[in-house]
């Protein structure tokens, strides 16, 4: 707008108004106002300041005196309107005067509502701490019987490291018997065994007079060192990959050239014909096996109520007969 920028440097340096104009004076009053607004320096309601009240603060700074108010404008654009400089200076600040102190019908975009910002109301709270579950299961407690033979919990993994270990350690044979035989102990690292238990268990089993040797035939003396027959204590996957090419579906034990594979699960729970008496099912279980390493074949139930061989698989249910760890 041409001289527009001179006109507002004029009326920025007059001198004050004074409080009674006449008709010309009035109108280079009102110029001076609109000039004031136009420029924004000297209009307090274009730029209102943060009160405690909120909104109401707003509306307060509007209405001070000295400053331009709402009820004024009509006035003041009729006053600049006879201006050509002036008339869209009056224009502009009286819509400037109505942004800064219009009611809610001005604003069509009003500002968010007070309240924390945004995402933290609508973020899902954070979780409660998990309360405590029912307590599981307590572990079956030992037995006199479950400790003698090395075992020191009832849980069985089904499988471990799959790594073997010696029991270190050396017993002589029983004197008097007319061959020795070496055997080894050895069982999978990380199972919750104790292995010299479990180890002073089997060589007990096979120095008995009702074992094998008992008719002065075959001794066994262990060792820690090489050996003919090595007798491994393996969870259910180590014993059946041990036991290849034989299935022994994760439940069974083996003998499998110079190993005796003995099933962790059934050192540690038996069956159910032998569940009220684990250490016959023990006895029974190194008898059996070994006495494959001798050479012997399986033997069937020979009548109901009879005494089963050893060499039954019992394992897989008395068929009548009556339990019986011994071979003689």
């Amino acid at each position: 707008m041409p001289g527009g920028p001179l006109a507002l440097r004029r009326v920025e340096r007059a001198e004050p108004v004074p409080g009674r104009l006449g008709h010309r004076a009035g109108r280079r009053a009102g110029a001076r106002r609109i000039a004031h607004a136009a420029d924004g320096s000297h209009l307090r309601a274009a730029a209102p300041t943060e009160t405690r009240d909120g909104g109401q603060g707003r509306a307060e700074s509007c209405g001070r005196s000295g400053s331009v108010t709402l009820a004024r404008v009509p006035h003041l654009i009729r006053a600049g309107a006879r201006s050509a400089r002036t008339g869209t200076i009056a224009l502009l600040a009286a819509l400037t005067v109505l942004a800064g102190c219009g009611s809610d019908s001005v604003h069509d975009h009003p500002g968010p509502a007070p309240g924390p910002p945004l995402g933290e109301a609508t973020a899902a709270p954070p979780e409660p701490p998990a309360s405590p579950g029912p307590a599981g299961p307590a572990r079956p407690a030992l037995s006199e019987a479950d400790v003698a033979a090395g075992v020191r919990s009832r849980e069985v993994p089904r499988s471990e490291t799959g790594e073997l270990v010696v029991v270190p350690g050396a017993d002589d044979a029983p004197a008097g018997r007319a061959r020795t035989v070496p055997m080894r102990i050895e069982i999978e690292r990380g199972v919750d065994v104790d292995g010299t238990t479990f180890a002073g268990f089997v060589s007990a089993v096979l120095d008995d007079p009702r074992s094998w040797g008992g008719d002065g035939s075959v001794g066994f003396a262990r060792t820690d060192g090489p050996a003919p027959l090595r007798i491994v204590l393996a969870t259910p996957d180590l014993a059946d990959r041990l036991c290849l090419p034989l299935d022994t579906v994760g439940r069974l034990s083996c003998r499998n050239g110079d190993r005796v594979v003995i099933n962790l699960e059934r050192w540690v729970t038996g069956t159910p014909e032998y569940a009220h008496d684990l250490t016959a099912y023990r006895r029974y279980l190194v008898n059996h096996e070994v006495g494959h390493w001798l050479g012997h074949g399986h033997e069937p139930c020979p009548g109901p109520g009879r005494p089963a061989p050893v060499m039954q698989q019992q394992t897989l249910g008395l068929k009548g007969c009556t339990p019986q760890p011994w071979p003689r």
